[in-house]
């Protein structure tokens, strides 16, 4: 019940929003979004088709625009910028973190996002493209310079002075960073120690040297994995010299996180993580017909295989009825098999020492399930067609599609690793492919061997 109520008030905004849509209340309207976090407006824009989407951009509040851009997706947030004109987009910058507007920049053609860094003073400039310099997915591309550091010869009622002098300190930050005359890294100062521990004590007698610092070019999904297995807030990210330059923040790896789910899951549909549901229906064509295409191109491989046993199958009808069982338990059996490998790989548990056991294990579990269901399925197929043969013909394709399945499932996404090929977007084709063929191939081969 309390699942329903959270719902009922999620939808809340969108259906007030809705009705003074459709009704033009546009006073209303601005009143709403006035009153909603950008984060919600984010989620509201995406959840409107293109037109109305337009309409509550252009009365949005203009000094919550970029925080708004920061918390939509990509394919949203390329529509809201072609509507913007530069000194909207320096205004909507203007206050943002280092690494949102990056994020925003790379949407930009090249001479608006040189315009906006024209636009900037020369201290946020230097800080916005040292994360422009490296790649997206990248450390370097997730940081945010807002850094705060100490020398280690100070003491902690220094630190205190100065942090008073701040005033204010940059979001999730737990720790200062250490670093010696030349920026480089030396250690973490957690804001725990400075507030419990004596005033008069040395930095580098409390500083930390647990945390270890993340190369600005390790990717994000290991930066991700860091961050979970050692329970982190925030880390340092450093150059190849040490030198630090930024800091990632747990806000930006929830993200990531999110990111990486949304990709493993729409990739085996062949669509982007960043795909716009109400996206104009000429783009989604677009996208979707290369995917649908390459299926095609698999599935009439399948046809291919069945059509070179269709002497065989004219003689015995029964074929027909059963070859999709044959196909669909070795597509099943696959797919868990390929998931679990690239969840495994995702995670950094699979690598070249465990890569053969997992390749036998998934074989044993393949054969064991593949004569269970085969005992099964060759039973009811005997007394459904009253033929024992047929049902012993369809229980070794079960059998050994499903072995052939275990095999693919394990061994197409390394495959695919290997050759620098997302396993999450063609692995399932791939799959879909081997299972079908090679059931086709088993049990209408034997049938012409054995029964016809």
């Amino acid at each position: 019940m309390s699942e329903l109520n959270q719902q009922h008030t999620a939808n809340q905004p969108m259906d007030t929003l809705a009705e003074a849509l459709k009704s033009g209340r546009f006073v209303r309207m601005r009143r709403l979004l006035a009153s909603l976090h950008p984060a919600e407006i984010g989620h509201l824009l995406e959840s409107l088709p293109p037109n109305e989407r337009r309409i509550c951009w252009s009365i949005s509040n203009p000094d919550l625009r970029g925080e708004v851009l920061s918390f939509v997706g990509e394919d949203v947030r390329v529509d809201l910028i072609k509507h913007m004109d530069t000194a909207d987009l320096i205004s909507a910058t203007e206050d943002l973190d280092v690494d949102d507007v990056a994020d925003i920049l790379q949407d930009l053609p090249d001479h608006v996002m040189h315009e906006v860094l024209t636009a900037m003073d020369e201290q946020h400039r230097r800080r916005v493209e040292t994360v422009l310099a490296y790649e997206e997915d990248t450390a370097g591309g997730l940081m945010n310079t807002d850094v705060i550091t100490v020398r280690s010869d100070i003491t902690l009622e220094v630190v205190l002075r100065y942090l008073r002098l701040l005033s204010d300190l940059p979001e999730n930050t737990d720790s200062l960073y250490v670093v010696d005359h030349n920026d480089r890294y030396l250690g973490s100062l957690p804001l725990s120690q400075i507030v419990s521990r004596s005033r008069s004590l040395i930095v580098r007698n409390v500083m930390s040297h647990q945390m270890k610092a993340i190369n600005a070019n390790m990717p994000e999904n290991e930066v991700a994995l860091r961050f979970e297995k050692h329970d982190l807030i925030s880390a340092p990210v450093v150059d190849q010299n040490n030198r630090l330059l930024g800091r990632i923040t747990i806000d930006d790896v929830v993200d990531v996180i999110r990111d990486e789910a949304e990709h493993t899951m729409l990739s085996m549909a062949g669509l982007g993580e960043d795909e716009d549901t109400f996206a104009p229906v000429k783009k989604s064509v677009h996208r979707r017909s290369l995917w649908l295409g390459v299926n095609l191109v698999t599935a009439f491989l399948a046809a291919w295989v069945i059509g070179l046993f269709d002497t065989t199958i004219e003689k015995q009808v029964a074929l027909a009825i059963l070859m999709p069982i044959v196909a669909s338990m070795g597509g099943v059996a696959g797919s868990q098999t390929l998931t679990l490998v690239i969840r495994s790989m995702a995670l950094g548990q699979l690598n070249d020492k465990n890569q053969r056991w997992l390749l036998r294990k998934e074989l044993s579990v393949g054969a064991i399930n593949g004569v269970i269901w085969a005992i099964a399925i060759a039973i009811v197929t005997t007394l459904w067609f009253r033929n024992i043969e047929l049902g012993i013909l369809i229980g070794v394709a079960i059998i050994i599609n499903l072995i052939a399945a275990a095999l693919a499932g394990v061994s197409i996404p390394l495959m695919l690793k290997r050759f620098g090929i997302d396993p999450a977007l063609s692995g399932g084709v791939l799959l879909t492919t081997v299972t079908d063929v090679v059931g086709f191939v088993a049990f209408l081969g034997f049938a012409t061997l054995f029964i016809v």
